[in-house]
């Protein structure tokens, strides 16, 4: 009973038994020892043995623990052999499966060969099942020779021992063993199982084959039935995804039958990897629809597909999946939602995720100091570095990647140097990232030297190093030098790639080295670049700042694709150059291809709204902007605060400028000058004071517009103080600030100091002549206007449209009908000027003003361009002067029709028909006004007396001196009388008005300020008065009586020009 009990269970134990069967052993054949010993044995681990079933492994446990004395110094496998030998019993293939197994588990490598060699003497050799044993043992020690010489000596073998030999050889990473190996397997027509396939595709990934050479092994795996076995096809996927075959990939996954888990994440990984992250994202999708389980590796893929591709939104909805599926603590998804948060800026999430985490690892650290640093928190990426030394983890080179971009952010060089020397001790500061992160470190902390330093020490064969010198030169503008370093990479024979170009042609655009940059241009040609968009939009930056629009034009057409960028860097050439109506046809021709404007963009055409005063067209884009998301951009900003204020629209452009969070110089810079050029000239000059006690950095530009400003109010004293300012900050040096002293001394009266400035300026530019010739004719001196315009010609200065204007209006201003003609039809055959229409408004100030009122008309009726309205009210106004009904009326019609609700031109009309005694017209004209709804500009007249400006309107009694105003006013009236002076004060009333009228009424607003001006003013101190209207003649006429009697300087700037008035003469000539 007890043998045929251990008959029905493992041949091994069996095996053993029949020896004993078969000898008959008594008990006095073995010592008592002995005896004991066995006996021992079977009665403690025969229950064992018995619940186990009697399996290999348990007789081999169990045989572990036998313990032979008499054989001391072998195994007890050996001993055992030993021990049957030397009582006749004789070993069959069965025992050595058993004692081979022993030898396994022990892991005795001598015994296992002496059993080796004994299986050989006793002939046992050729047993298949003992080979296989053999080939496990020295496989799984590791002897893989030994285990091929057993495998070779197998007379059959089968598919799973093939396999076994295969995957001992991958297990060691003896990649070509694996392949050579297949090779014999086909060569010996074995026909491989899916482990087999699959091993060898491990294989393949791990060395360097033909790719040709995996598409072979992919046909032989559908041929022998497993394309659709995800086993067999996983690795498959795997090397198609890892050599870029993504295409193939997804095909070997659609056609399995079963996809396991593995063949998902392989392929959501593969996507995400390789720039297809919505693929990835929808495939992970398609799996969860399916109720397939996610693992956390492909959370983790999935994680970083939303990250790369800025699907922020989805991956926080993913987060709530992670916490569902309760994968919340694995490492790989957390790495993953790190990442993911501190790239949409969402830090505190980041870091809440970064404190729950039970195990973090370096990619957690990086992850988050990367975003940090991003983030432009790079304080705390510093401190969360000591966190992770703390932690025992070592850096990386991407943590000192992030971290040296951290240090930059902050300009710490003294900590970037002490992470470069940390970089060197841990050996990868020559790794490629670390190397661009400390050139850049040294090259924005103004450490050039350092920088070439290091830069020689790197690899020539890095582009991105020498790309960086290239910036860093162009940074400080140092052309030669970026020239050098541009020619030596030449030498050194490297490839530039398309970031190479733009850093050197940048700086061609900086310092205005347009033959260079043509240069540059023929060598993108030649190398391929001429389609690299990237480049193209550098390469239209340069010519368009540099003036070659056409050619810029011409790059952008031949772009291979719509890039926003280089549409935006034509749109703002042009803008720059004042080509505004050309900057919003494109900019209308891109929003017409479907190309979404960039910030560039929208604050270019915005700003040539502003210039030309579109105000309809800069409020369209302004909402555009709004709803792109560029509502807080600070060039947006900056630019509807320009379009406001240069539109007059006064409150629109405060509350643009307050709306703008992070104010720079720009911005105030852009409120003074928009109010200085739309007239709320004193409002630009109390932006000025605020921009001074505010601390903001002023710049050129800020005092060039506040100079404007206070030359448009003549506001003197604070134009000096500018100056003083000016003189503090060296900027007095600059041409620009000479130009506008000029304009600023000339428009407040004193036009002597404002031929000072221009003779002491050291070198001018055209803007200079203009300046000072616009000054002459302003105040009357039109022979000295012309006279510098010749001198300007003969230093060789090129005149251009303002030089013309200004000669022109000096023409007009002196009655030099012949000579202005003469310089008007110079502009096109000796200088090349298109006139426009501000210069054709001069020639018809010119006839009308000389009465030759007829070939005014003419001269606007065979214009090459339609007359706009200065044409029309310049027209009309010469036709006031002359009374001239029929061609005032005529000029009107036109006038109106282009601006019906400006009062002026009501006002001059009137006036004509006034003159004229034309009583009824002038009614109806006024009665036309009011029922437009046209209210007539108040004339108001200033001066400055003891620093503070007076203002005054017509028969004003508001002043609190206007008795004594008054009473000096009928004195000068009477003086003025007494040698002459006539009063022509009801040319605009009818005889039932002249009687209804008070008299002080009648006093124009000059009258008044002139006369407060002698009341308060030293004898010595010229008395000046602004007007915002045309003087008239009778005021005119008095106050050349009244320079006489007072024996003052008096200097009155009306709308039109300055009148010099003394000794009873003005400096028009009563020509104005």
């Amino acid at each position: 009973m007890f043998f045929n009990q251990i008959s029905l269970h493992g041949s091994s134990t069996y095996s053993l038994f029949y020896h004993f069967h078969f000898l008959k052993l008594k008990p006095h054949h073995l010592s008592l020892k002995h005896t004991h010993n066995f006996q021992k044995y079977f009665n403690r681990y025969w229950s064992r043995l018995r619940l186990a079933c009697f399996n290999t492994n348990a007789i081999s446990h169990s045989f572990d623990e036998f313990t032979v004395e008499e054989n001391e110094g072998n195994s007890k496998e050996v001993a055992f052999l030993h021990w049957m030998e030397n009582r006749g019993i004789k070993a069959n293939h069965q025992t050595f499966l058993w004692l081979l197994e022993g030898c396994l588990n022990s892991g005795s490598v001598g015994e296992g060969k002496k059993l080796h060699g004994k299986i050989l003497k006793m002939g046992f050799g050729e047993e298949h099942f003992l080979s296989e044993k053999l080939m496990d043992l020295y496989i799984a020690l590791g002897d893989l020779d030994a285990a091929l010489n057993v495998f070779d000596d197998m007379p059959n073998r089968n598919v799973f021992s093939w396999n076994k030999m295969i995957s001992a050889f991958l297990s060691k990473k003896v990649n070509n063993e694996v392949l050579e190996f297949y090779s014999r397997m086909v060569a010996e027509h074995v026909n491989p199982n899916e482990r087999i396939f699959a091993s060898i595709l491990k294989a393949c990934s791990g060395s360097n084959v033909m790719f040709d050479y995996v598409e072979q092994i992919h046909a032989r795996i559908v041929r022998h039935g497993f394309g659709c076995s995800s086993f067999a096809c996983n690795p498959l996927i795997e090397l198609y995804i890892k050599n870029g075959f993504i295409d193939s990939a997804k095909k070997v996954f659609d056609k399995l039958y079963v996809k396991d888990s593995v063949s998902w994440v392989a392929m959501i990984s593969g996507l995400s990897q390789n720039g297809r992250e919505e693929q990835a994202i929808l495939l992970f999708n398609e799996m969860h629809i399916l109720g397939i389980f996610p693992t956390p590796y492909a959370f983790s893929s999935v994680l970083s597909a939303c990250m790369k591709i800025e699907f922020f939104k989805l991956g926080e909805q993913l987060h709530g999946l992670v916490f569902k599926q309760g994968f919340s603590s694995e490492t790989y998804v957390c790495n993953a939602l790190v990442a993911l948060y501190s790239r949409s800026g969402s830090l505190v999430s980041a870091e809440q995720i970064f404190s729950n985490m039970q195990l973090r690892d370096g990619v957690t650290y990086n992850s988050l100091i990367s975003g940090l640093a991003q983030s432009g928190y790079s304080d705390r990426a510093l401190e969360l570095f000591e966190k992770m030394q703390h932690d025992c983890l070592k850096p990386d080179c991407v943590t000192v990647a992030s971290l040296l971009g951290a240090c930059t952010s902050l300009e710490a060089l003294f900590t970037g140097k002490q992470l470069h020397s940390y970089a060197i001790k841990a050996g990868f500061s020559m790794d490629i990232i670390v190397e661009g992160s400390l050139l850049d470190l040294y090259v924005k902390c103004s450490d050039l030297e350092t920088a070439y330093k290091f830069f020689s020490t790197t690899e020539t064969e890095n582009v991105v190093l020498w790309n960086v010198m290239l910036v860093a030169y162009g940074q400080l503008d140092n052309l030669s030098e970026s020239l050098h370093i541009f020619r030596q990479m030449q030498i050194e024979g490297l490839v530039p790639n398309e970031f190479t170009y733009p850093s050197i042609l940048r700086t061609c655009t900086s310092v205005g080295a347009l033959d260079l940059g043509e240069q540059i241009h023929s060598l993108v040609i030649k190398t391929g670049f001429q389609c690299n968009v990237y480049v193209c939009s550098v390469l239209i930056d340069m010519y368009g700042k540099l003036g070659k629009l056409e050619t810029a034009l011409e790059i952008l057409k031949r772009l291979p694709e719509e890039d926003v960028v280089s549409w935006t860097a034509m749109i703002a050439a042009y803008t720059q150059h004042d080509m505004f109506d050309e900057a919003l046809k494109l900019f209308g021709d891109m929003l017409n291809q479907g190309i979404q404007s960039d910030n560039i963009g929208l604050s270019s055409a915005i700003s040539a709204c502003a210039a030309i005063q579109l105000l309809s067209q800069g409020q369209q884009i302004h909402a555009q902007s709004l709803l792109s998301g560029f509502s807080d951009d600070v060039s947006i900003g900056n630019a509807l605060v320009s379009l406001y204020a240069r539109c007059g629209r006064r409150q629109d452009a405060y509350t643009a400028f307050r709306k703008i969070v992070k104010k720079d110089n720009i911005s105030w810079n852009a409120l003074i000058s928009g109010f200085a050029q739309s007239g709320f000239s004193e409002d630009a000059l109390q932006v000025f004071s605020q921009m001074y006690r505010a601390g903001v950095e002023t710049n050129l530009y800020t005092f060039i517009s506040s100079l404007s400003a206070a030359a448009n109010t003549a506001n003197i004293k604070q134009g000096k103080q500018i100056q003083a300012m000016i003189l503090k900050t060296g900027y007095d040096l600059e041409i620009e600030v000479s130009n506008v002293l000029i304009t600023f001394y000339a428009k407040c009266g004193n036009i002597d100091d404002a031929k000072k400035e221009f003779l002491e300026m050291s070198e001018k530019n055209e803007i200079s002549w203009n300046a000072m010739i616009t000054g002459y004719s302003q105040h009357g001196y039109g022979i000295e206007a012309i006279n510098l315009f010749e001198k300007m010609k003969q230093v060789g200065v090129t005149p251009n449209h303002v030089t013309l204007v200004g000669v022109l209006s000096a023409c007009s201003h002196m009655g030099l009908v012949d000579e202005g003609l003469g310089y008007f039809d110079s502009m096109t055959k000796e200088h090349g000027i298109v006139p426009k229409p501000e210069h054709y408004a001069c020639i018809v100030d010119l006839l009308g003003r000389a009465g030759l009122l007829c070939c005014a008309r003419k001269f606007v009726e065979d214009m090459p361009i339609e007359p706009d309205a200065i044409i029309w009210r310049t027209l009309l106004s010469a036709c006031a002067v002359h009374k001239n009904v029929d061609i005032g009326e005529f000029a009107a019609h036109h006038l109106l029709k282009l601006e019906p609700q400006d009062s002026a031109s009501y006002v001059l009309l009137s006036n004509l028909y006034a003159v004229s005694k034309k009583w009824d017209s002038r009614d109806r004209t006024r009665l036309m006004m009011k029922e437009r709804g046209v209210k007539k500009e108040p004339a108001q007249s200033w001066i400055e007396v003891k620093n503070s400006i007076h203002a005054f309107f017509v028969g004003d009694r508001h002043h609190p001196l206007a008795e004594k105003i008054y009473e000096h006013l009928e004195d000068l009236n009477k003086r003025a009388a007494e040698i002459g002076y006539v009063q022509d004060r009801y040319s605009l009333f009818s005889d039932v008005e002249q009687g209804q009228k008070e008299p002080t009424v009648l006093i124009h607003s000059e009258k008044v300020a002139i006369a407060f001006g002698l009341l308060s003013l030293p004898s010595a101190i010229p008395v000046h008065v602004i007007k915002n209207l045309r003087v008239c003649n009778d005021c005119h006429n008095w106050i050349k009586f009244v320079s006489k009697i007072s024996n003052r300087l008096i200097i009155v700037r009306d709308a039109y020009r300055f009148h010099h008035f003394q000794n009873g003469s003005c400096s028009c000539r009563d020509y104005w």
